[in-house]
Protein backbone atom coordinates (compact mmCIF):
# COMPACT_ATOMS: atom_id res chain seq x y z
CA UNK A 1 0.00 0.00 0.00
CA UNK A 2 1.33 3.26 -1.21
CA UNK A 3 0.94 6.74 0.52
CA UNK A 4 2.43 9.07 2.79
CA UNK A 5 3.38 6.39 5.34
CA UNK A 6 4.33 3.56 3.28
CA UNK A 7 6.47 0.74 5.01
CA UNK A 8 6.14 2.66 8.49
CA UNK A 9 4.82 0.79 12.27
CA UNK A 10 2.94 3.47 13.84
CA UNK A 11 1.03 2.76 17.35
CA UNK A 12 -2.02 4.62 18.18
CA UNK A 13 -3.11 5.17 21.96
CA UNK A 14 -6.85 6.05 22.55
CA UNK A 15 -7.34 4.99 19.10
CA UNK A 16 -10.89 3.31 19.90
CA UNK A 17 -13.10 6.25 19.67
CA UNK A 18 -12.72 9.97 18.42
CA UNK A 19 -9.18 11.28 16.81
CA UNK A 20 -7.84 8.26 18.34
CA UNK A 21 -9.65 6.03 15.90
CA UNK A 22 -9.50 8.74 12.99
CA UNK A 23 -5.43 9.31 13.51
CA UNK A 24 -5.42 5.17 13.36
CA UNK A 25 -7.56 4.69 10.15
CA UNK A 26 -5.47 7.50 8.50
CA UNK A 27 -2.25 6.27 9.62
CA UNK A 28 -3.05 2.69 7.50
CA UNK A 29 -5.00 4.73 4.70
CA UNK A 30 -1.19 6.35 4.18
CA UNK A 31 0.49 2.88 3.78
CA UNK A 32 1.37 2.07 7.67
CA UNK A 33 0.71 -0.77 9.97
CA UNK A 34 -0.73 0.58 13.20
CA UNK A 35 -0.81 -0.52 16.48
CA UNK A 36 -4.30 0.14 17.78
CA UNK A 37 -4.03 0.65 21.43
CA UNK A 38 -7.69 1.41 23.71
CA UNK A 39 -8.25 0.22 27.64
CA UNK A 40 -11.87 1.21 26.30
CA UNK A 41 -13.07 3.07 29.09
CA UNK A 42 -15.92 5.62 29.66
CA UNK A 43 -15.12 9.18 29.33
CA UNK A 44 -14.79 8.72 33.44
CA UNK A 45 -12.34 6.56 33.40
CA UNK A 46 -14.27 3.25 33.97
CA UNK A 47 -15.99 0.48 32.43
CA UNK A 48 -13.27 -0.88 29.87
CA UNK A 49 -13.81 -2.94 27.47
CA UNK A 50 -11.27 -4.84 24.67
CA UNK A 51 -13.91 -4.13 21.62
CA UNK A 52 -13.22 -0.42 20.89
CA UNK A 53 -9.99 -1.69 19.96
CA UNK A 54 -10.48 -4.60 18.00
CA UNK A 55 -13.32 -3.13 16.48
CA UNK A 56 -10.82 -0.26 15.28
CA UNK A 57 -8.83 -3.43 13.95
CA UNK A 58 -11.31 -4.72 11.97
CA UNK A 59 -11.99 -1.72 10.37
CA UNK A 60 -8.16 -1.33 8.77
CA UNK A 61 -8.33 -4.85 7.91
CA UNK A 62 -11.16 -4.58 5.72
CA UNK A 63 -9.79 -2.30 4.10
CA UNK A 64 -6.88 -3.83 3.00
CA UNK A 65 -4.21 -2.69 5.52
CA UNK A 66 -2.35 -4.43 8.56
CA UNK A 67 -3.13 -3.85 12.26
CA UNK A 68 -3.01 -5.49 16.06
CA UNK A 69 -5.01 -4.53 19.04
CA UNK A 70 -3.36 -3.92 22.52
CA UNK A 71 -6.12 -2.91 24.99
CA UNK A 72 -3.93 -2.79 28.07
CA UNK A 73 -3.79 0.08 30.30
CA UNK A 74 -0.96 2.95 29.06
CA UNK A 75 -1.49 4.59 32.72
CA UNK A 76 1.14 1.64 33.91
CA UNK A 77 4.65 1.03 32.58
CA UNK A 78 3.81 -2.47 32.10
CA UNK A 79 1.37 -1.34 29.44
CA UNK A 80 3.12 1.48 27.82
CA UNK A 81 5.88 -1.48 27.38
CA UNK A 82 3.05 -3.72 26.10
CA UNK A 83 2.31 -0.75 23.00
CA UNK A 84 5.71 -1.01 22.26
CA UNK A 85 6.66 -5.01 22.32
CA UNK A 86 3.45 -5.48 20.06
CA UNK A 87 4.85 -3.27 17.08
CA UNK A 88 8.33 -5.07 17.70
CA UNK A 89 6.42 -8.63 17.79
CA UNK A 90 3.98 -8.43 14.64
CA UNK A 91 5.58 -5.55 12.63
CA UNK A 92 9.27 -5.97 13.63
CA UNK A 93 10.23 -2.06 14.25
CA UNK A 94 8.11 1.54 15.05
CA UNK A 95 8.49 4.32 13.23
CA UNK A 96 5.79 6.45 15.46
CA UNK A 97 3.96 6.67 18.77
CA UNK A 98 0.78 8.89 19.00
CA UNK A 99 -0.24 9.55 22.37
CA UNK A 100 -4.38 10.26 22.61
CA UNK A 101 -5.55 8.10 25.40
CA UNK A 102 -7.67 10.65 28.02
CA UNK A 103 -9.96 10.90 30.18
CA UNK A 104 -12.17 13.86 31.92
CA UNK A 105 -13.00 14.54 36.14
CA UNK A 106 -14.18 18.03 36.01
CA UNK A 107 -14.46 19.87 39.62
CA UNK A 108 -13.61 23.16 40.85
CA UNK A 109 -10.05 22.99 42.19
CA UNK A 110 -11.47 23.29 46.24
CA UNK A 111 -13.35 20.54 45.14
CA UNK A 112 -11.49 18.68 43.75
CA UNK A 113 -10.54 15.15 45.23
CA UNK A 114 -7.49 13.12 44.87
CA UNK A 115 -9.29 10.39 43.13
CA UNK A 116 -10.24 12.92 40.79
CA UNK A 117 -6.91 13.96 40.47
CA UNK A 118 -4.56 10.84 39.83
CA UNK A 119 -6.70 8.88 36.97
CA UNK A 120 -6.62 12.45 35.15
CA UNK A 121 -2.73 12.80 35.35
CA UNK A 122 -2.22 9.26 35.18
CA UNK A 123 -3.84 8.41 31.87
CA UNK A 124 -3.18 12.09 30.18
CA UNK A 125 0.50 12.82 31.52
CA UNK A 126 2.08 9.21 32.52
CA UNK A 127 0.64 7.69 29.68
CA UNK A 128 2.05 9.75 27.40
CA UNK A 129 5.42 8.72 29.37
CA UNK A 130 5.03 5.14 29.65
CA UNK A 131 4.58 5.24 26.00
CA UNK A 132 7.57 7.58 25.02
CA UNK A 133 9.80 5.93 27.60
CA UNK A 134 9.68 2.36 25.41
CA UNK A 135 9.37 3.91 22.48
CA UNK A 136 12.45 6.09 22.44
CA UNK A 137 14.60 3.20 23.25
CA UNK A 138 13.37 1.52 20.78
CA UNK A 139 13.82 4.78 18.01
CA UNK A 140 17.59 5.46 19.58
CA UNK A 141 18.38 1.61 18.82
CA UNK A 142 16.66 2.96 14.95
CA UNK A 143 18.53 6.21 14.77
CA UNK A 144 14.92 7.18 13.67
CA UNK A 145 11.12 7.72 14.45
CA UNK A 146 8.28 10.16 15.96
CA UNK A 147 6.77 10.97 19.21
CA UNK A 148 3.41 12.91 19.20
CA UNK A 149 2.30 13.81 22.42
CA UNK A 150 -1.49 15.69 22.58
CA UNK A 151 -2.32 18.38 24.03
CA UNK A 152 -4.68 20.81 24.53
CA UNK A 153 -5.50 24.46 24.21
CA UNK A 154 -6.38 24.33 28.43
CA UNK A 155 -2.42 23.62 28.71
CA UNK A 156 -3.15 28.08 29.56
CA UNK A 157 -5.20 26.85 32.54
CA UNK A 158 -8.70 26.01 33.21
CA UNK A 159 -11.63 26.93 35.43
CA UNK A 160 -12.69 24.11 36.18
CA UNK A 161 -9.96 21.57 34.94
CA UNK A 162 -7.24 21.81 37.12
CA UNK A 163 -6.28 18.44 36.95
CA UNK A 164 -6.86 18.31 33.26
CA UNK A 165 -5.04 21.39 32.53
CA UNK A 166 -1.84 20.53 34.42
CA UNK A 167 -1.14 17.17 32.21
CA UNK A 168 -1.61 18.84 29.11
CA UNK A 169 0.92 21.36 30.39
CA UNK A 170 3.29 18.48 31.62
CA UNK A 171 2.98 16.72 27.87
CA UNK A 172 4.20 19.71 26.40
CA UNK A 173 7.22 19.69 28.28
CA UNK A 174 8.02 15.83 28.02
CA UNK A 175 7.33 16.78 24.25
CA UNK A 176 9.89 19.58 24.38
CA UNK A 177 12.65 17.49 26.43
CA UNK A 178 11.72 14.47 24.33
CA UNK A 179 13.03 16.30 20.68
CA UNK A 180 16.14 17.66 22.92
CA UNK A 181 17.28 14.57 24.20
CA UNK A 182 16.35 12.68 20.59
CA UNK A 183 17.87 15.07 18.74
CA UNK A 184 21.34 13.49 17.91
CA UNK A 185 19.66 10.13 17.59
CA UNK A 186 17.40 11.01 14.57
CA UNK A 187 14.09 11.55 16.17
CA UNK A 188 11.71 13.87 16.12
CA UNK A 189 8.82 14.90 19.11
CA UNK A 190 6.28 17.27 18.54
CA UNK A 191 2.53 18.30 20.41
CA UNK A 192 -0.78 18.78 18.54
CA UNK A 193 -3.59 20.46 20.36
CA UNK A 194 -6.95 19.80 18.22
CA UNK A 195 -10.08 21.16 18.56
CA UNK A 196 -12.69 18.59 16.90
CA UNK A 197 -15.65 17.40 18.24
CA UNK A 198 -14.91 14.08 20.42
CA UNK A 199 -16.63 12.92 23.10
CA UNK A 200 -14.11 15.00 25.24
CA UNK A 201 -15.23 18.51 23.25
CA UNK A 202 -18.77 18.30 24.28
CA UNK A 203 -17.51 18.92 28.29
CA UNK A 204 -16.34 22.39 26.94
CA UNK A 205 -18.93 24.48 29.10
CA UNK A 206 -18.67 27.30 25.78
CA UNK A 207 -19.28 27.38 22.27
CA UNK A 208 -16.38 27.07 19.88
CA UNK A 209 -16.13 29.15 17.44
CA UNK A 210 -13.10 27.21 15.19
CA UNK A 211 -13.80 23.93 15.34
CA UNK A 212 -13.09 20.77 13.08
CA UNK A 213 -13.97 16.72 12.87
CA UNK A 214 -10.65 14.44 14.01
CA UNK A 215 -9.63 14.06 10.68
CA UNK A 216 -8.52 17.36 10.50
CA UNK A 217 -6.39 16.31 13.50
CA UNK A 218 -5.48 12.96 11.72
CA UNK A 219 -3.91 15.05 8.62
CA UNK A 220 -1.86 16.92 10.63
CA UNK A 221 -0.60 13.56 12.54
CA UNK A 222 0.22 12.17 9.57
CA UNK A 223 1.96 14.91 8.38
CA UNK A 224 4.25 14.88 11.52
CA UNK A 225 4.78 11.37 11.09
CA UNK A 226 6.33 11.70 7.44
CA UNK A 227 9.45 11.24 6.27
CA UNK A 228 8.66 15.15 4.33
CA UNK A 229 8.25 15.98 8.22
CA UNK A 230 10.68 15.04 8.96
CA UNK A 231 13.25 16.70 6.37
CA UNK A 232 12.27 19.79 7.19
CA UNK A 233 13.42 19.26 10.68
CA UNK A 234 10.27 19.59 12.32
CA UNK A 235 10.47 19.20 16.14
CA UNK A 236 9.49 20.23 19.54
CA UNK A 237 6.63 22.32 18.20
CA UNK A 238 2.82 22.64 19.50
CA UNK A 239 0.62 22.83 16.22
CA UNK A 240 -3.39 23.29 17.39
CA UNK A 241 -5.63 22.16 14.44
CA UNK A 242 -9.52 23.34 14.13
CA UNK A 243 -10.96 22.63 11.16
CA UNK A 244 -9.28 24.86 8.52
CA UNK A 245 -6.77 26.24 10.78
CA UNK A 246 -3.10 25.28 11.90
CA UNK A 247 -1.12 27.53 14.13
CA UNK A 248 1.74 26.96 15.84
CA UNK A 249 2.50 28.31 19.64
CA UNK A 250 4.97 30.15 20.70
CA UNK A 251 7.98 28.77 22.81
CA UNK A 252 8.98 29.83 26.27
CA UNK A 253 10.64 33.00 26.53
CA UNK A 254 12.33 35.69 28.95
CA UNK A 255 9.44 39.20 27.92
CA UNK A 256 11.33 41.74 30.20
CA UNK A 257 14.01 41.91 33.17
CA UNK A 258 15.26 44.24 35.44
CA UNK A 259 18.58 44.11 37.62
CA UNK A 260 19.38 45.52 40.38
CA UNK A 261 22.69 46.03 42.42
CA UNK A 262 22.82 44.85 46.07
CA UNK A 263 20.71 42.68 46.16
CA UNK A 264 16.55 42.72 46.27
CA UNK A 265 14.27 43.58 48.68
CA UNK A 266 10.73 43.44 49.01
CA UNK A 267 10.78 47.63 48.14
CA UNK A 268 12.82 47.60 45.19
CA UNK A 269 10.65 45.02 43.47
CA UNK A 270 7.73 47.15 44.63
CA UNK A 271 9.30 49.78 42.74
CA UNK A 272 10.60 48.02 39.52
CA UNK A 273 8.35 44.76 38.78
CA UNK A 274 5.17 47.16 38.00
CA UNK A 275 6.58 49.19 36.01
CA UNK A 276 9.81 47.70 34.49
CA UNK A 277 9.22 43.86 34.33
CA UNK A 278 5.02 44.16 34.18
CA UNK A 279 3.42 41.21 33.25
CA UNK A 280 2.07 39.27 30.51
CA UNK A 281 -1.85 39.58 30.22
CA UNK A 282 -3.74 36.59 30.24
CA UNK A 283 -6.03 35.62 27.02
CA UNK A 284 -8.43 33.62 29.53
CA UNK A 285 -9.08 35.79 32.14
CA UNK A 286 -10.87 38.28 30.28
CA UNK A 287 -13.27 35.56 28.93
CA UNK A 288 -14.38 34.53 32.56
CA UNK A 289 -17.61 36.13 32.80
CA UNK A 290 -18.14 34.27 29.69
CA UNK A 291 -16.95 30.80 30.51
CA UNK A 292 -18.94 31.33 33.89
CA UNK A 293 -21.98 31.85 32.05
CA UNK A 294 -22.05 29.13 29.43
CA UNK A 295 -21.18 26.53 32.34
CA UNK A 296 -24.28 28.09 34.05
CA UNK A 297 -26.27 27.46 31.12
CA UNK A 298 -24.38 24.41 30.11
CA UNK A 299 -23.84 25.62 27.12
CA UNK A 300 -21.79 22.91 25.23
CA UNK A 301 -20.79 21.98 21.58
CA UNK A 302 -22.09 19.87 19.53
CA UNK A 303 -20.60 16.11 19.98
Amino acid sequence: MDGFLAGKVVAVTGAGRGIGRAVALACAAEGAKVVVNDYGVSLAGGEPTSQVATAVVKEIEAGGGRAAAVTDDVSTMAGGQRVVDTALERFGRLDGAVCVAGILRERMLFNMTEEEWDPVIATHLKGTFTVFRAASAVMRRQRSGTLIGFTSGNHQGSVAQANYASAKGGIISLVRSAALGLHRYGVTANCVAPVARTRMSAQVPMELTEIGEPEDVAALVVYLLSEPARREGITGQVYTVAGSKIAVWAQPRELRAAYVDGGWTPERIAELLPGTVGTDPMPLLAHLEELAAAAAADHRPNA
